[in-house]
């Protein structure tokens, strides 16, 4: 059980304020003996996390379960841990041995979620079928994996009482003004674990928000990397269209900075840059004589992305490094309208925070991805 700090009741329900203020003033290991359970935990940002909280450095946890469907990733996972892969210290290895727990499931499965749920304090659903054109062919596998995994999340907990303090919701700037699917069930997710917090009083449901196109399996930067590799071309869609780029450890930083303060009901948002594709092709292609070839926009696709909207500025606020948009149900929102300052004048769009060429590849450099033949290079978070 979360032990709380001159913290306030109301009616058997927690002020979260007064929550939030109590992990503020302590500044917590936030992982010391807790069970952590991370949906979607062999995935980029699912492994980065668990990799993390294993380091011991927001604490030693008691238990971190990853419960995903492909037991493959599982196998390589628990294999690369097993021959400490490269990198990794005393500690994670030791957490590994000590505090690991693969089980094999789907949050599309509530008897899963039941299974996995029950033992956790924290919960990270980064289960998620993400890929845009998959899910504009596949609608409702799309809508089976991003809302009813969440719903299944927050039913196991609210039907059978478990004692969950914290659950956190990956999702994506695709869910900011939706125009494709995977946006579109993302924004529905967002929406399901925050009106949790209405119907479960002692259980804080919060998101977190990332930029999401560049990034790891699947993806932009490896794809570039391989077509480089076999001579080109490169293929990009449309030249001037822009991203938000973010690595993984600054995506984990995001979820902790969420389970640390975020107030019920909040989506947290990473400051973070954005860069043409063009650019980014361009930076990885250097002075090789390599083809870049545009092939048009892909469905789904927007030409550029909003991390926070305009309608959603009029109830965001500035959290340290961090933007909170809060939630727009007024049982979860203290805004005071007369009082209130908007935090931006604008949208967060990709469009208006571009990195020019230089700074791309400087960004690209300082994170090992210029080098194509770094199988180890850190990737950028999709």
């Amino acid at each position: 059980m979360l032990t709380l700090r001159i913290c306030v009741l109301k009616t058997l329900s927690i002020d979260f304020r007064s929550f939030n203020e109590c992990f503020r003033q302590g500044n917590p290991m936030i992982f010391e003996g807790k069970k952590i359970l991370v949906t979607g935990g062999t995935g980029s940002m699912g492994k980065m996390f668990v990799q993390r909280v294993l380091s011991g450095e927001q604490g030693t946890p008691k238990k971190v379960i990853i419960l995903s469907r492909d037991e493959a990733k599982q196998h390589d996972l628990r294999v690369s841990y097993m021959n400490r892969i490269v990198g990794m210290d005393e500690a994670v290895y030791r957490n590994f041995q000590n505090v690991l727990e693969f089980r094999i499931g789907d949050v599309r499965n509530y008897q899963d979620v039941c299974s996995a749920v029950k033992d956790a304090d924290i919960v990270v659903n980064a289960a998620a079928l993400k890929q845009v054109p998959t899910c504009e062919y596949f609608a409702y596998q799309g809508v089976m994996t991003n809302c009813l995994g969440a719903q299944n999340i927050v039913q196991a907990i609210l039907e059978h009482g478990y004692n969950v303090e914290t659950v956190v919701g990956i999702s994506t700037d695709k869910a900011a003004k939706p125009v494709n699917v995977m946006g579109m069930t993302k924004a529905i997710q967002e929406r399901i674990f925050t009106s949790a917090n209405i119907l479960n009083k002692k259980t804080r449901f919060v998101c977190v928000r990332y930029g999401n196109v560049l990034a790891s399996r699947g993806s932009v930067i490896p794809l570039f990397h391989k077509q480089i590799k076999a001579g080109g071309p490169v293929t990009i869609t449309v030249p001037e269209m822009t991203r938000f780029l973010l690595n993984l450890n600054e995506a984990v930083d995001t979820v902790f900075a969420a389970i640390k303060y975020a107030e019920a009901g909040e989506t947290f948002i990473p400051i973070a840059p954005a860069a043409t594709v063009e650019n980014i092709a361009k930076a990885l292609v250097g002075d090789r004589n390599i083809e870049i070839r545009i092939t048009g926009i892909r469905p789904g696709e927007k030409m550029h992305e909003i991390l926070i909207s305009d309608e959603e500025m009029h109830h965001t606020v500035k959290r340290g490094d961090y933007y909170a948009i809060k939630s727009m149900l007024p049982e979860l929102n203290d805004i005071d309208s007369k009082t209130f300052k908007k935090v931006f004048e604008l949208e967060f769009s990709s469009k208006d925070s571009v990195l020019d060429y230089n700074d791309t590849v400087a960004l690209l450099d300082k994170n090992k991805l210029l080098d194509v033949s770094n199988e180890n290079a850190e990737e950028l978070l999709r």
